[in-house]
């Protein structure tokens, strides 16, 4: 029995073209495109189990966000978003894969660790996910077994020069590890910030009675991700190994990333909507306000953003994942009253991706491909789900969004699906809202209502990085 769906009418939009098309939807994937009043488009209608009109809306292929927390332990408590309620509010917001991080805890094996996710996560997901492996313990054996998980599609492995005594990782463990990852066809992603440095002006800060939201900005010195970013670099340049560098934040460390590449350097960047959007303003907020903007790496002074939106432009960052890691502002983000220290660090974004970068393109900050290459092409090029997911072609996923670029929307709390109290962008009016989303070819946004379930979204393994082939 196969089951079709016409969606007609539209302009479809790829990282690569733009065209006025009808998409032929066969048993989960996309069978064909033909010109709209084609006679080949006339015939799909006739025989279409569903018939979708997307007139004056863009078909966009569905977003990949390949940096998500969800239930991620930090900090003597969890990330509020559950696989189901994380992967829900993905699909409101039109995205239909996450890569969700897979966590190593010290002294166990990494198939402990992701069988522990799997296990999260399985029956669970409203949409597709895979899983990246977050590293906390380097020894001859983990390194065996990261040859095992790239075999078996977990292709990238996340180390941490932050956060000592929880994930961080030494120099010379982090060489060793990129070494392999060289050998394996592995990537390496860094979260670049010197947590040892860190860590001592946050004492000091500590005992100056700096306690409040703004001084978590304060001590994760710019200065100190450029040299973090820098180092990183070099290392990766001495294993022979690509590197990828997570929610880049800082100018300076963007110009870390500009001059590897402009030496022909396997390296990559990533940054995040609160980092293009927000700032040390949220952070000063009064009466701990500011407690809802804090993650790691920080938020920066403003004119930050602007040399982030050029990078975008340039392809000197080449993704926008979210970080999504929530925590409610009540009984979670006040751990931290008192204790700038305390306070868990992330903050929710997986809704609202698509629709802060389309606002981008009406901003004139980049053009609608671009949007598309950064929030869906790129990232499953860069972790190897390319083409069956990122792009709308014959043979690929039916992983398609209606997208209607001149509806208005204000992001609040009140209307998100995110398991948060909270919105990062409470009050922002944005133009360009999800009307209706496919995955995997079956609706599970039908104008504005959630028609999917838990446990349709499956488990994807991945290739390794298409930018190294």
């Amino acid at each position: 029995m196969v089951s079709r769906t016409v969606i007609r009418g539209g302009l479809v939009i790829t990282a690569a073209e733009e065209m006025h098309a009808d998409v032929l939807v066969e048993n989960g994937r996309i069978a064909a495109l033909a010109a709209h009043g084609s006679p080949s488009a006339e015939g799909w209608s006739e025989s279409a189990d569903r018939d979708i009109d997307a007139t004056g809306k863009y078909v966009i292929p569905g977003g990949v966000d390949a940096h998500t927390h969800m239930e991620l332990p930090f900090g003597g408590t969890f990330a509020s978003d559950t696989f189901e309620t994380g992967t829900r509010a993905a699909a409101w917001g039109g995205t239909t894969t996450i890569v969700d991080f897979a966590v190593q805890s010290r002294g166990k094996s990494l198939r402990a660790g992701l069988d522990l996710w799997h296990a999260k996560a399985d029956a669970q997901c409203a949409i597709d996910y895979a899983f990246h492996m977050i590293v906390s313990d380097v020894n001859e054996s983990t390194l065996k077994e990261m040859d095992g998980l790239v075999g078996e599609g977990v292709s990238s492995f996340k180390f941490f020069m932050a956060y000592p005594g929880v994930f961080y990782s030494d120099d010379g463990q982090i060489l060793r590890a990129m070494q392999r990852a060289g050998e394996n066809g592995g990537l390496i992603m860094m979260h670049a910030e010197n947590g040892i440095a860190i860590d001592v002006l946050v004492q000091q800060a500590l005992e100056r009675g700096e306690t409040d939201p703004r001084y978590h900005g304060e001590v994760r010195k710019a200065l100190l991700e450029a040299e973090a970013t820098h180092r990183a670099i070099k290392l990766a340049q001495v294993a022979g190994a690509p590197l990828y560098v997570v929610h880049v934040s800082a100018q300076e460390a963007l110009a870390e990333l500009a001059r590897a590449r402009a030496e022909g350097l396997p390296v990559f960047g990533e940054t995040c909507p609160q980092y293009l959007f927000l700032s040390t303003d949220n952070l000063a907020e009064p009466d701990f306000e500011g407690a809802k903007y804090v993650c790691s790496t920080p938020l920066r002074p403003k004119e930050h953003q602007a040399a982030l939106w050029r990078g975008l432009r340039t392809n000197d960052l080449q993704v926008v994942s979210t970080d999504h890691c929530p925590f409610c502002f009540s009984g979670q983000k006040d751990l931290g009253r008192g204790d700038f220290s305390k306070i868990p660090n992330g903050m929710p974004g997986v809704e609202n991706r698509m629709d802060l970068l389309h606002q981008a393109v009406v901003d004139g900050h980049i053009s609608r491909r671009r949007w598309i290459e950064i929030a869906c092409a790129t990232p499953a090029r860069m972790f190897g789900l390319y083409p069956k997911k990122g792009t709308i072609a014959p043979g690929t996923d039916a992983d398609i969004v209606i997208y209607d670029p001149d509806a208005e929307q204000t992001i609040s709390a009140a209307t998100h699906h995110m398991n948060v109290d909270y919105s990062a962008y409470e009050g922002k009016a944005v133009t360009g809202r999800v009307e209706s989303v496919l995955s995997r070819g079956e609706v599970v946004i039908d104008k504005r209502e959630f028609t999917g379930r838990a446990g349709h979204g499956s488990y994807t393994p991945r290739s390794t990085c298409q930018y190294l082939d």
